[in-house]
């Protein structure tokens, strides 16, 4: 294996990186905490002319034929900026859910609006339970001659009230396995759907979404009825890989920002940067930086080579959820009180490594995975 960034793939992280110093400075960032859309539409229109969202999807849909490696070196730089977008819920969880189960209509007609920015989705997985297995999905969906009907609530839906649409995971079977499970496309503006703003630590837009007789055509239907279950776990292990990408990219910055203040912060004469304890502390996060990209890498390009990923995904998730929390809290141990302040931007990481640890599956939740993998849980 090379993970060493091709020509293609150096230019594509330069000139993210470049776009994104630029348009995306930290004082957008904290704007967007407060705004009600949670992100800068002028700023979404300029990241689909650089042909962003088109990235991943096939060419005769309007896409640029990427590979989800390339998506995941834009994720990171993306998380290096903490870029305020819905850009993983749409192209990650929307799109690529699309491209890899929908029909041919549903493809020619989505994907290529999704590729122009001229569309945005949103994800509807959470329960009360709080819980990826499939056992966490009881809302339910009752079928009739025209399509379906939907009763429920879901949480933690990141960006609902931006998106156009709405992909939903429900139960058309009894049961509790992944069998009976069905994705649904559901216009966001449909009658019988409320949203309640869900208040998060990294200020990123969440809500709690209630279904109360919402009715979908059976052409809203992702796939195939009662069998998206499969379809389901790799839209989770790529939106999990995803979430990796951000927090190596925002654990990337920390390091950053935290050698260079230990190089500039005097104190009794010298710079701090000069103590050993301080030095390791740095050669720390360094460690786990790169440890992370490593694994979120890796499982990439097992997911691209179409190799058994179940595994090495969940320790890319399990290792960066810690990770980039380990590499927070030593920043902030170097920085003391004042990286707690307004005036540092470490604080903004920091709250972001808290909400990225949830997402998509907690430590616990992936070292399940990895020992069921290994033979030590029955299914």
């Amino acid at each position: 294996m090379d993970f060493s960034l091709t020509e293609e793939q150096e230019l594509l992280k330069k000139t993210a990186r470049d776009f994104l110093e630029k348009e995306c400075p930290k004082t957008l960032v904290r704007k967007m905490e407060d705004d009600e859309l949670g992100y800068s539409p002028q700023l979404w229109d300029n990241m689909a002319g650089l042909g962003w969202m088109a990235l991943p999807f096939p060419e005769k849909y309007g896409g640029s034929e990427g590979s989800f490696s390339d998506l995941v070196i834009l994720l990171e730089e993306m998380g290096r900026a903490c870029l305020p977008s819905p850009f993983i819920s749409t192209v990650v969880l929307g799109g690529l859910t699309i491209s890899d189960m929908g029909s041919e209509k549903q493809k020619e007609t989505l994907l290529s609006r999704i590729a122009k920015g001229q569309m945005s989705c949103a994800f509807a997985l959470l329960e009360s339970d709080d819980t990826y297995k499939p056992a966490g999905i009881s809302c339910r969906a009752i079928l009739n001659e025209n399509g379906l009907i939907l009763t429920g609530t879901k949480l933690f839906v990141q960006d609902a009230r931006v998106a156009d649409y709405i992909v939903v995971a429900v139960r058309t079977g009894s049961g509790s396995t992944e069998h009976g499970i069905t994705l649904v496309l559901i216009d966001s503006k449909s009658p019988g759907i409320e949203y309640t703003p869900l208040k998060s630590i990294a200020g990123n837009k969440q809500f709690e979404v209630k279904f109360d007789g919402v009715k979908v055509p059976y052409e809203g239907v992702i796939g195939k009825l009662g069998e998206a279950g499969e379809g389901l776990e790799r839209t989770l292990a790529r939106a999990a890989v995803a979430k990796c990408a951000e927090m190596v990219g925002g654990a990337q910055r920390v390091l950053e920002m935290t050698v260079e203040y230990a190089k500039n912060r005097i104190q009794f004469g010298r710079p701090i940067g000069s103590l050993q304890a301080i030095q390791h502390y740095c050669a720390k996060i360094a460690t786990d930086v790169d440890a992370s990209r490593l694994n979120t890498y890796k499982a990439a390009w097992m997911i691209d080579k179409g190799l058994p990923y179940a595994k090495q995904v969940s320790l890319a998730k399990a290792w960066c959820n810690e990770a980039y929390y380990r590499v927070t809290a030593l920043s902030h141990q170097i920085h003391g009180a004042i990286g707690w302040t307004k005036d540092m931007d470490l604080e903004l990481y920091t709250r972001r490594a808290k909400s990225a640890e949830f997402a998509f599956g907690s430590a616990d939740f992936h070292r399940e995975v990895i020992a069921r993998e290994m033979g030590l849980i029955a299914d």
